[in-house]
Protein backbone atom coordinates (compact mmCIF):
# COMPACT_ATOMS: atom_id res chain seq x y z
CA UNK A 1 0.00 0.00 0.00
CA UNK A 2 1.34 3.46 -0.64
CA UNK A 3 2.17 5.08 2.41
CA UNK A 4 1.69 8.49 0.85
CA UNK A 5 -2.25 7.42 -0.28
CA UNK A 6 -4.73 10.17 1.09
CA UNK A 7 -6.48 8.37 4.64
CA UNK A 8 -9.66 9.65 5.64
CA UNK A 9 -10.60 9.53 9.41
CA UNK A 10 -13.96 9.31 10.22
CA UNK A 11 -14.82 10.17 14.06
CA UNK A 12 -18.43 8.44 14.60
CA UNK A 13 -19.87 11.09 17.31
CA UNK A 14 -23.12 10.15 16.83
CA UNK A 15 -24.11 8.22 19.65
CA UNK A 16 -27.08 8.99 21.72
CA UNK A 17 -24.90 8.75 25.06
CA UNK A 18 -27.95 7.57 27.18
CA UNK A 19 -26.05 6.34 30.44
CA UNK A 20 -24.49 9.78 30.54
CA UNK A 21 -27.16 11.35 30.63
CA UNK A 22 -27.58 12.12 27.29
CA UNK A 23 -26.10 14.83 24.90
CA UNK A 24 -22.45 14.58 23.12
CA UNK A 25 -20.12 12.73 25.41
CA UNK A 26 -17.70 13.79 23.24
CA UNK A 27 -17.44 17.31 24.83
CA UNK A 28 -17.38 15.77 28.50
CA UNK A 29 -14.10 17.45 30.25
CA UNK A 30 -11.56 15.16 30.47
CA UNK A 31 -8.00 15.98 31.40
CA UNK A 32 -8.60 19.82 31.10
CA UNK A 33 -9.99 19.99 27.59
CA UNK A 34 -13.13 18.15 25.69
CA UNK A 35 -12.40 14.75 24.82
CA UNK A 36 -12.64 14.79 21.31
CA UNK A 37 -10.08 17.45 21.93
CA UNK A 38 -8.03 14.18 22.38
CA UNK A 39 -9.20 12.32 20.10
CA UNK A 40 -8.67 14.12 17.22
CA UNK A 41 -5.23 15.04 18.52
CA UNK A 42 -4.56 11.22 18.85
CA UNK A 43 -5.85 10.72 15.72
CA UNK A 44 -4.69 13.23 13.17
CA UNK A 45 -1.11 12.59 13.06
CA UNK A 46 -2.55 9.23 11.43
CA UNK A 47 -4.14 10.58 8.27
CA UNK A 48 -4.53 13.20 5.79
CA UNK A 49 -8.04 14.26 6.32
CA UNK A 50 -10.36 14.27 9.78
CA UNK A 51 -14.59 14.30 9.35
CA UNK A 52 -16.82 14.45 12.12
CA UNK A 53 -20.29 12.62 12.00
CA UNK A 54 -22.69 13.99 13.81
CA UNK A 55 -26.30 14.78 13.52
CA UNK A 56 -28.37 17.79 14.82
CA UNK A 57 -26.90 21.54 15.11
CA UNK A 58 -23.24 21.38 13.46
CA UNK A 59 -22.34 24.74 15.50
CA UNK A 60 -21.43 22.54 18.36
CA UNK A 61 -18.24 21.39 16.90
CA UNK A 62 -16.94 24.70 15.32
CA UNK A 63 -13.95 25.06 18.14
CA UNK A 64 -12.59 21.77 16.61
CA UNK A 65 -12.85 23.65 12.84
CA UNK A 66 -13.00 19.94 11.16
CA UNK A 67 -15.95 19.26 8.41
CA UNK A 68 -19.13 17.88 10.08
CA UNK A 69 -21.14 14.79 7.69
CA UNK A 70 -24.59 14.35 9.22
CA UNK A 71 -25.84 10.44 8.12
CA UNK A 72 -27.48 10.28 4.91
CA UNK A 73 -29.53 7.48 5.57
CA UNK A 74 -32.87 7.72 8.16
CA UNK A 75 -34.11 6.45 11.09
CA UNK A 76 -30.79 7.21 13.50
CA UNK A 77 -29.09 3.76 12.32
CA UNK A 78 -25.81 4.13 14.59
CA UNK A 79 -22.29 3.75 13.71
CA UNK A 80 -22.90 1.90 10.25
CA UNK A 81 -24.95 5.07 9.16
CA UNK A 82 -22.13 7.07 9.97
CA UNK A 83 -19.14 4.96 8.47
CA UNK A 84 -21.72 5.24 5.28
CA UNK A 85 -21.83 9.34 5.52
CA UNK A 86 -18.08 9.14 6.26
CA UNK A 87 -17.29 6.77 3.11
CA UNK A 88 -19.86 8.82 0.67
CA UNK A 89 -17.94 12.22 1.69
CA UNK A 90 -14.44 10.43 1.15
CA UNK A 91 -16.26 9.29 -2.25
CA UNK A 92 -17.19 12.99 -3.21
CA UNK A 93 -14.46 15.05 -1.67
CA UNK A 94 -11.25 12.88 -1.73
CA UNK A 95 -11.39 10.33 -4.90
CA UNK A 96 -8.39 9.14 -4.57
CA UNK A 97 -9.03 7.49 -1.61
CA UNK A 98 -9.70 3.60 -1.69
CA UNK A 99 -10.95 3.89 2.10
CA UNK A 100 -12.02 5.18 5.43
CA UNK A 101 -10.52 4.31 9.03
CA UNK A 102 -13.19 5.42 11.23
CA UNK A 103 -12.68 5.87 15.61
CA UNK A 104 -15.02 6.10 18.08
CA UNK A 105 -15.11 9.45 20.16
CA UNK A 106 -15.03 8.19 23.46
CA UNK A 107 -12.03 5.52 23.30
CA UNK A 108 -9.27 8.37 24.36
CA UNK A 109 -6.38 5.40 25.21
CA UNK A 110 -6.70 4.18 21.39
CA UNK A 111 -3.45 3.23 19.84
CA UNK A 112 -1.13 5.70 18.08
CA UNK A 113 -0.57 3.08 15.25
CA UNK A 114 -3.77 1.96 14.33
CA UNK A 115 -3.85 2.69 10.83
CA UNK A 116 0.28 1.93 10.62
CA UNK A 117 -1.26 -1.52 11.33
CA UNK A 118 -3.90 -1.69 9.43
CA UNK A 119 -1.91 -0.77 6.16
CA UNK A 120 0.86 -3.55 7.54
CA UNK A 121 -2.00 -6.14 7.20
CA UNK A 122 -2.91 -4.60 4.40
CA UNK A 123 0.62 -4.52 2.04
CA UNK A 124 0.43 -4.42 -1.32
CA UNK A 125 -2.85 -5.83 -1.47
CA UNK A 126 -6.43 -3.85 -2.43
CA UNK A 127 -7.94 -2.86 0.73
CA UNK A 128 -10.59 -4.89 2.67
CA UNK A 129 -12.57 -5.28 5.58
CA UNK A 130 -10.46 -4.57 8.74
CA UNK A 131 -11.71 -4.27 12.42
CA UNK A 132 -9.13 -3.49 15.63
CA UNK A 133 -9.42 -6.14 18.49
CA UNK A 134 -7.80 -6.30 21.65
CA UNK A 135 -8.14 -8.96 25.01
CA UNK A 136 -11.35 -7.82 25.72
CA UNK A 137 -13.03 -8.62 22.11
CA UNK A 138 -13.75 -7.04 18.75
CA UNK A 139 -14.21 -3.10 18.56
CA UNK A 140 -15.58 -2.92 14.91
CA UNK A 141 -15.95 0.89 15.39
CA UNK A 142 -12.24 1.18 15.00
CA UNK A 143 -12.10 -0.28 11.67
CA UNK A 144 -11.02 0.18 7.78
CA UNK A 145 -13.58 0.56 5.67
CA UNK A 146 -12.95 0.20 1.67
CA UNK A 147 -15.28 2.58 -0.40
CA UNK A 148 -17.13 -0.15 -2.00
CA UNK A 149 -18.75 -1.08 0.91
CA UNK A 150 -21.33 1.60 -0.13
CA UNK A 151 -23.75 -0.42 -1.10
CA UNK A 152 -23.62 -3.07 0.56
CA UNK A 153 -23.60 -1.05 3.91
CA UNK A 154 -27.01 1.59 2.60
CA UNK A 155 -28.54 -1.89 1.88
CA UNK A 156 -28.13 -3.54 5.09
CA UNK A 157 -29.14 0.21 7.25
CA UNK A 158 -32.67 0.26 5.13
CA UNK A 159 -33.60 -3.43 6.13
CA UNK A 160 -33.02 -2.59 9.59
CA UNK A 161 -29.67 -3.42 9.92
CA UNK A 162 -28.19 -1.77 13.35
CA UNK A 163 -25.42 -3.82 15.25
CA UNK A 164 -22.24 -2.64 13.41
CA UNK A 165 -20.61 -5.90 15.02
CA UNK A 166 -23.19 -8.31 13.57
CA UNK A 167 -22.48 -6.88 10.00
CA UNK A 168 -18.92 -6.82 10.38
CA UNK A 169 -19.09 -10.62 10.86
CA UNK A 170 -21.30 -10.88 8.39
CA UNK A 171 -19.19 -9.31 6.01
CA UNK A 172 -15.97 -11.59 7.05
CA UNK A 173 -13.82 -8.45 8.98
CA UNK A 174 -10.08 -9.39 8.82
CA UNK A 175 -9.51 -8.74 13.02
CA UNK A 176 -5.87 -6.83 13.84
CA UNK A 177 -5.36 -7.88 17.52
CA UNK A 178 -3.60 -4.66 19.57
CA UNK A 179 -1.97 -5.42 22.86
CA UNK A 180 -2.98 -4.30 26.48
CA UNK A 181 -1.43 -1.23 27.11
CA UNK A 182 0.76 -0.20 30.14
CA UNK A 183 -0.66 3.57 31.81
CA UNK A 184 0.69 4.77 35.07
CA UNK A 185 1.55 1.03 35.89
CA UNK A 186 -1.82 -0.05 35.23
CA UNK A 187 -3.05 -2.16 32.56
CA UNK A 188 -5.46 -0.97 30.22
CA UNK A 189 -7.28 -2.05 27.36
CA UNK A 190 -6.39 0.16 24.81
CA UNK A 191 -10.23 0.22 23.34
CA UNK A 192 -11.06 1.59 26.53
CA UNK A 193 -14.37 3.63 26.35
CA UNK A 194 -16.44 6.09 28.20
CA UNK A 195 -20.27 4.95 28.70
CA UNK A 196 -20.60 5.73 32.35
CA UNK A 197 -19.85 8.32 34.77
CA UNK A 198 -17.60 6.54 36.71
CA UNK A 199 -15.66 5.47 33.55
CA UNK A 200 -15.15 8.96 32.72
CA UNK A 201 -13.68 9.23 36.48
CA UNK A 202 -11.28 6.42 35.48
CA UNK A 203 -9.99 8.12 32.60
CA UNK A 204 -9.62 10.96 34.25
CA UNK A 205 -7.02 9.36 36.73
CA UNK A 206 -5.50 7.64 33.76
CA UNK A 207 -5.16 10.77 31.80
CA UNK A 208 -2.02 12.48 33.04
CA UNK A 209 0.17 9.09 33.36
CA UNK A 210 1.96 8.22 30.42
CA UNK A 211 1.08 5.37 28.20
CA UNK A 212 4.40 3.11 27.55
Amino acid sequence: MDLHEEVVGVLLAGGRSSRMGGGDKCLLPLGGQPMLAHIIDRLRPQVSDLVINANGDVARFAAFDLPVIDDRLEGQAGPLAGVHAGIEWARSNRPRSRFIVTAATDTPFFPADLIARFRAAIGDAEPRLLVARSEEGVHPVFGLWPLSLAPALEAAVKTGMRKVQAWVADHDAEQIFFPTMDIGGRKVDPFFNINRPEDLAEAEALFGAPPT
